[in-house]
Order: C-alpha cells, then structure tokens, then sequence
C-alpha cells in the first residue's frame, strides 16, 4: 500500500531528531479480468516482448525510448521514468547564477493542527500545452503560465477533505493526454486527469478547465464501483494515472497495515476518452483475494512504448507484517511485472521479496535505460527498492544484466504461530546495495553517551540474524534495517542516457518491528504515526508495532551519515560518487551536513550536467555536479521538496521547478509554494 500508516498524526523520521538533535524471470499465470480475459494461447510463453505480439496494433512502435525533444509531461518526465531533460541552457558552470523567477502559494495548506488533516504534497508538476499543470492536497486542478505563474485556470473537484485511507491529505498531482489527431473545435482533445482519495477520478479540458462531458459520468469516474472484495476502504487515487497512448492506467493506495482482509490491489486501465474500463490486472491468486488482499500499485508505473510493454511495482500483501493466511505462492506480490500496454497481460514478472513479512513494498517506477555492458548493449530496467537494492534486468524479458543470487536467509526464532518462511531472497550482485545492510548498524557512540547506554541497552534486547531478520514477538522485537519507509522512496532512479550514469538518493534508518498477541496488543497500543507505533493488523492473530531506534532525547541510535546521493556507472555497475544529502533540521538547529538528512523525494537529471533534488529535512533546493557530486547551487524552500524537479523550456528560456509541500514523516513542515527557477535574462 502506500507508505503512510497511521491513526494519529504524529513525527515519524522527524522524531529522529527530536530531543538534543534538534533537539529468474517468472512467467507469471495470467489473472487479468474481467473484460480482456487471455486465454492461454495470449499468452507469450516464450518471453517475448508484447510488441512481437502486437507490433501491427502498436501505433507507438517507433516510439524511442528517450524522446526526441525536451518534454516533462508526465510524473517523472517522460515515460520512461528516467527523470533526464536534454536541455542544456543551465549548465555546471552557470547553474550558480539560478535565480527564482516566479513562484506562487496555492492556498491548499494545512498542518493538522486543527479540523482539516495535514498535508502531503508531492506533485511534480507537468509542463504540457504551454501550461504547467499540478495538482493539490485539496484536490484542486490548477493551470499556471510556464514563464510568470500567472493562474490561467483552477477546478474544485469538491472531494471530501476527510483522512479516509491516510492520516494526511496527500497528492501526487496530475497526467496529461492529448488526443494524436484532435478534431478542430472540439473540446477535451487535450486532458489532464486527478484522482482523490474519495476514489473518484476526474477528467478536465486542459485549455478551459471544464469537465469533460463525454469521460464517465460528467467527467467523474467513480472507481470505487469496482472495489467488490474485502471493500473496507475506499480505492484512494493519490498517484496520478500513467498514460500511454489512449490509455489511463492506474492502481490505488490505501491502508493493509490495518487489516488482515484488504482490498485487492486491482490496477485498472480505462479509455482517456470515455473512461470505459479496458482491462483489469490482479496481482492475487484469486483463491487469496478474500483471505488477503493489497499487492497494489499505489505509485508511478513507466512504460517502454516501443516494445508495447508497461512495468509495474508491485506491493506486498496483506497484512505487512504476518502472512500465516497467505502461505500460498503469490509470486506477483512485491515484484515488477511487465504488461501488454493493450491487453493487460502479464508479460514477465519479477519477485524481489518472496513472502513480504516487512512492508518492503515496491515503491518506484522502474527506470528505463539502453545500457552498454561488457560491451553489448542492453535494454534495461532498474528496479530500486526500500532495501536499498538496485535490481537491473532486461526490460524486455526479466532477465538478470548482472547476476542476482537467491541466498539463504533467516528463518525465525520460532515464537510467531502460523508464520512461514522462505528460505531465500534475492539480493542483486550489482550494482552494489545503496546501504550496508549486510550487518547490525553500528551503534552512534554519541546517541549512546547521551542516552547513558540506552542504545547500546536496545540493541542487545533485539533480534537480529542479518537482511531479512523476521518479526518476532520476543523482547524489543527484531531490528529491521532499512525501516519500511525505505532506502529508496517514490522519487526512483533518475537516469542520464549519454554518460549512462544513475542518480539515486537514499534514506539510513534503524526500525524495530514487534508482533503482539491479541491480548498483548490491547494493552499496548497507545496510537501510531508517520512509519511508527502500533498497527492493528484486525483479524490477523497479532498486532504489531514499529519504532524508531533512537535514545530518550530522540537522537537515533546508529551512526551518520542519515541520507546519501549516489552516482552509479551503468557500465559497470561501479559507484561512481556518493555525497550526504541536506541537514537533518528541526527547532531551527542543522545538524552538520556531513551527517547528511533522511530524503523523501527525488531528483532530475540534465545535458547541462546537472542534478537537481530537494528531498532533504532542511527544506532546500539543490543542484549537484553529475560528473564529481559537487554541489553547485542551493536555495530556501518554505517546507522539504518532497517531488522530484521539473524541467521545461517555454519560448526559449529554461525552468526548473520545485514544489515545496513537505511530508510529516520527515518533520512536521508543510507548505503550498510552487518555486521556480532560471537564469537571468541576460546570462541565458
């Protein structure tokens, strides 16, 4: 599901701080329904890509991969999630010069303090139609002039402002279509499109505003109609749907911390003109829908036009931390799953959890990339995920670029009822993990002297036999290292295609994960925040509870540095430089920058040679060196960009924009500021 759980808004990796701080590829059988039911004949047994198959019904198939011209029209750019522009007027040896050229507040801000949830905004936003379109927490569609963030339009989509799936009002902003032959005159040829966590998905002219009569009901698609196993929550659409071709493909996200039995995580694909649904994908067995539920997709997909193929990350089952109800394979759960763009069937599917025991959802688009290895070019994906793994295969058959091994892991201590366990998981060997997690992070001797001995005191009262180490219900429980929020988050892979190197930011945090019986659980449970405290897990035999490991004072108890950038060569698989990312900020103290900060967010990469991200605690835009790590550029920001940049060009001046909407798992400061940037006039 998505990444939130929680009942009471509260600091989740924000709480870090408090205190003194500041204070082989699987084949997969086919389980799409109901309207484009394959047949076995459908499908490609051999692995074929989906293109062999349709090559006369793609109209995209000379689609490259890396578009032509500089477009940032959809979530992370371009389909292709590599996060790159080929624009170049803002380069290394300017990029100093950036000044803010314009920059508006919404409106829709909350933080939780009184009758509306906080907000949690990480809409990048789309650049399409000589617009800038974005969506926000409120579930309010805005158009702005690229060069003067002058309003050119705004729609209310009147959604309830409740906290029904999350503990916050989140958004992820819009998509974009256009229609390839637009009929003069009409309107609705162009769209853009925004879901709420009501499950309602609205379809907007993009030059007027207006609803788009001929889309569903009026211009509103009630997705929850669909929602007919285990319908205890509403299907929230926070993410904005991937569009390919005529094609509004979309999943949802809500709340399998709370629940044994959850909606299945049903990805739907919907006509961009009338809304009728296409096809279905399920990534459950269906005999594990009722008992189960979740493996959604509640963020972006990328897709490979060229070859017909969309990928899919894919999330664990439910509930996140106890799987004795779903001891049958379900080999689609936390993968990436290659799909026919036009049918829905599964083309190949990769498994990088097997029996999710630790919310390891995956959390990203694949990164889409032409590599050249050992000298043979490659079409490859990069998968990255909260372990801190970068998976890389072939896109158009799962198969392993660099070896991944399936390796013995632990098998528990024996007090979890019910409980399986798989004996192996697979761990890529290269390129190397984004963090050590191949042994007990060392305890921080500082958080240790400050806290008398209480880390030191927690470590030893804690489980742990290495990667993987399961729930346990003894003592503080087992240490879990990556937290559940993960190594990498939704900001994914950005990806320079000339170089070919890889850019990824990460987080370094310590989480204790403990299981409770029924009876333990009730005198326990004291509430939940942002990735910590207590989850319910209702009708599973055990309830549970996640805790930062950190001190009395909140300092946490393992060592700097808390988040990182790295650049690999994807030549090789090498690291070419990594670099602490921000400060770690709260009460108005930062912490040194070589301690780096826990990142939420991602980056864009360009020609120019520069990497832009905001991500970090201490609310600030920044331009990195692609070529050595140095940082080049920085400015203030009201809250943490917790969206990756955009990147456009509008009448022959370049912009990168930043939305600066801040999350409560990385500290309690929200904001509504849209910040953009450009060099001066003079100097472009």
């Amino acid at each position: 599901m998505d990444s939130h759980r929680t009942i009471a808004r509260c600091a989740g990796i924000a709480g870090l701080f408090a205190g003194v701080l500041m204070s082989a590829p699987l084949m997969a059988e086919q389980q799409n329904t109901p309207e484009q039911q394959n047949t076995p004949e459908q499908q490609d047994t051999a692995g074929q890509p989906a293109a062999s198959q349709s090559d006369q019904s793609n109209p995209h198939a000379n689609v490259p991969l890396v578009p032509d011209s500089p477009t940032w029209n959809s979530f992370h750019g371009q389909l292709n999630a590599q996060k790159y522009s080929p624009l170049d007027q803002i380069n290394v040896d300017n990029v100093g010069q950036l000044e803010k050229v314009w920059e508006v507040h919404t409106g829709d801000i909350s933080d939780g303090k009184g009758d509306t949830p906080a907000t949690v905004w990480s809409a990048t936003p789309v650049f399409a139609n000589d617009t800038l379109y974005i969506g926000t927490p409120f579930y309010k569609l805005i158009a702005y002039d690229p060069a003067t963030g002058k309003e050119k339009w705004r729609f209310d989509t009147q959604s309830s402002r409740e906290a029904l799936t999350q503990p916050v009002l989140k958004n992820r902003g819009v998509a974009y279509w256009e229609a390839d032959n637009p009929v003069e005159g009409e309107s609705c040829q162009k769209i853009v499109y925004m879901g709420t966590m009501d499950a309602q998905l609205f379809a907007i002219d993009a030059d007027t505003g207006k609803p788009c009569q001929n889309f569903a009901d009026n211009g509103v698609l009630n997705v929850d109609q669909w929602n007919t196993i285990n319908p205890k929550f509403p299907l929230s659409l926070l993410q904005p749907p991937t569009i390919v071709g005529d094609h509004v493909i979309f999943g949802w996200a809500g709340k399998d911390w709370a629940y044994e039995e959850a909606p299945a995580g049903t990805v739907f694909s919907v006509n961009a003109r009338t809304g009728e649904r296409e096809w279905t994908f399920e990534a459950l067995p269906e005999d594990v829908r009722a008992k189960s539920g979740t493996a959604n997709v509640w963020t972006q997909m990328s897709a490979d036009e060229k070859n017909g193929l969309i990928y899919l990350p894919v999330s664990s089952p439910s509930p996140n931390y106890w799987g004795g109800n779903r001891k049958e394979d379900i080999p689609l759960g936390t993968s990436t799953t290659a799909l026919d763009i036009n049918t829905g069937k599964v083309v190949w599917s990769r498994q990088w959890v097997h029996h999710d025991l630790w919310d390891y959802d995956i959390n990203s688009a694949p990164t889409l990339m032409d590599i050249t290895v050992d000298g043979k070019e490659i079409p490859a994906l990069v998968q990255a995920t909260k372990q801190g793994f970068l998976f890389v295969v072939n896109r158009l058959t799962g198969e392993d670029v660099w070896p991944i091994e399936e390796r013995p892991v632990p098998q528990g201590d024996g007090s979890v009822e019910g409980e399986v366990y798989s004996p192996t998981q697979p761990f890529p060997t290269r390129p190397a993990p984004l963090l050590d997690q191949s042994k007990k992070p060392a305890i921080w001797g500082l958080a240790d002297a400050v806290g008398f001995g209480q880390c030191s005191r927690l470590w030893d009262k804690l489980t742990y036999e290495g990667m993987y180490t399961p729930p346990t219900t003894r003592g503080e429980g087992a240490l879990a290292y990556p937290d559940s929020a993960g190594g990498v988050q939704w900001g994914g892979v950005a990806f320079d295609p000339v170089s070919q190197t890889a850019i990824v930011n990460t987080s370094h945090i310590v989480q204790t994960i403990k299981l409770y019986n029924r009876e333990d659980y009730k005198k326990a449970d004291n509430g939940s925040g942002n990735e910590s405290g207590f989850a319910p897990q209702e009708g599973a035999p055990y309830g549970m509870r996640l805790n930062v490991a950190r001190n009395w004072l909140g300092m946490p108890c393992w060592e700097p540095p808390f988040g990182e950038l790295v650049a690999i060569d994807m030549h090789t698989g090498d690291v070419k430089w990594r670099k602490p990312v921000g400060a770690s900020q709260q009460f108005g103290f930062f912490m040194p920058e070589r301690w780096g900060s826990p990142t939420i967010g991602g980056p864009a990469v360009t020609a120019g040679g520069v990497v832009f991200i905001g991500a970090s605690m201490d609310a600030k835009a920044r331009a990195y060196s692609l070529d050595t790590g140095e940082e080049l550029w920085e400015d203030q920001t009201e809250a943490p960009v917790v969206a990756n940049p955009a990147v456009y060009e509008y009448k022959g001046r370049q912009y990168v924009a930043f939305v600066a909407g801040g999350n409560t798992i990385l500290k309690d400061q929200v904001g509504d500021q849209i910040a953009v940037y450009a060099l001066p006039e003079d100097k472009k």
